[in-house]
């Protein structure tokens, strides 16, 4: 099986963060979003994996070859014509069943089981309760997907489209995105993935939609400190911390080599490697690499690497190699 990962946007609903990092990259319960995805693929068998890199694309490259031993390639996407065009990109890498993983979210699936799928392919879905927000899928009488409709203003289906797409006919699909952007379909300037399936149905394929029970958000602030919530309840938490005349309240993830001094940590806390923390109180927060935090109490907080937080109370969104002194 080839997968499929689009990287390529801007990420700007995550500034200051992604000025500096691209979004993939963004931490949750001590793992990258990216890194999330790819520890997925693990349990299934992957021939090969295209990323599709354009914004900070190289810190991508460096962080796959750092951590992981996948087949990779990687593909430029110069203008950010949309999802389809950002798949057709890696056509030429494609020769066989193809995953598509938009890495905006994380869910849990059991993706073995993709291997002995009858039907054309597989769109995972969720339910959810304003369906406005989301591209979503109706269903024709044997249960089969009947139509992509994105981000409808009159609800059509509760069954959403998290962006997990699994595809048997490799030539079909590139065809039919090569369709649209012949003819220019597109749907708010964009050439959607989504008209691609569209088109595939019409000409026969027959998609299963299979209900994924967790689906997180990491495109917003608020998004990921709600999935680093989820994480650590779910089992991501560090046990036994090493902090000094300190109190750690449970769940928290803190990486090795952090220091820990005279501070309440947790709950919901993610430290990364080399943070410093003294005389603070820290919940519902994520800390990056060799961010300092001192004399301060942090709350619903994202702080970027290396970034300095001092004095008072704060709900804070500091980006990388920030600092931030409020002890004056």
């Amino acid at each position: 099986m080839h997968v499929i990962i689009p990287t390529a946007g801007y990420g700007s609903r995550l500034r200051p963060h992604t000025y500096s990092k691209p979004k993939p990259l963004v931490k949750v319960a001590g793992n990258t979003v990216l890194g999330q995805v790819l520890d997925m693929l693990g349990e299934v068998k992957v021939d090969e994996i295209t990323f599709i890199v354009g914004y900070l694309g190289e810190q991508i490259r460096h962080y796959v070859s750092q951590h992981y031993n996948f087949q990779a390639n990687y593909v430029e996407q110069n203008e950010l014509k949309g999802q389809a065009h950002a798949i057709w990109l890696a056509r030429e890498f494609v020769h066989g069943p193809v995953l598509i993983i938009f890495v905006d979210t994380i869910f849990e699936a059991d993706l073995k089981v993709l291997e002995g799928v009858s039907d054309d392919g597989v769109i995972f879905v969720k339910e959810v309760e304003d369906p406005r927000r989301f591209g979503v899928v109706t269903l024709d009488a044997s249960g089969h997907i009947a139509r992509f409709v994105e981000k409808p203003a009159r609800p059509v289906s509760n069954l959403a489209v998290i962006g997990v797409y699994y595809v048997k006919d490799h030539n079909m699909l590139f065809e039919s995105i090569e369709e649209l952007i012949e003819r220019n379909i597109q749907t708010k300037g964009e050439y959607f993935l989504a008209d691609a399936l569209q088109l595939m149905v019409e000409r026969g394929a027959r998609f299963q939609p299979w209900t994924v029970d967790v689906w997180e958000d990491c495109g917003t602030p608020e998004a990921v400190l709600h999935t680093n919530r989820y994480l650590l309840e779910s089992g991501r938490a560090t046990g036994d911390v090493e902090a000094d005349n300190s109190v750690i309240v449970q769940p928290v993830n803190v990486a090795p080599n952090v220091t820990i001094v005279n501070s309440i940590i947790g709950p919901y806390v993610s430290l990364a490697e080399g943070c410093e923390v003294r005389n603070a109180i820290i919940r519902d927060t994520i800390v990056d690499q060799g961010a300092l935090i001192e004399n301060t109490m942090l709350d619903q907080s994202l702080i970027g690497n290396n970034a300095v937080v001092r004095g008072r109370y704060r709900k804070l969104n500091v980006g990388d190699s920030s600092g931030v002194d409020f002890s004056s």
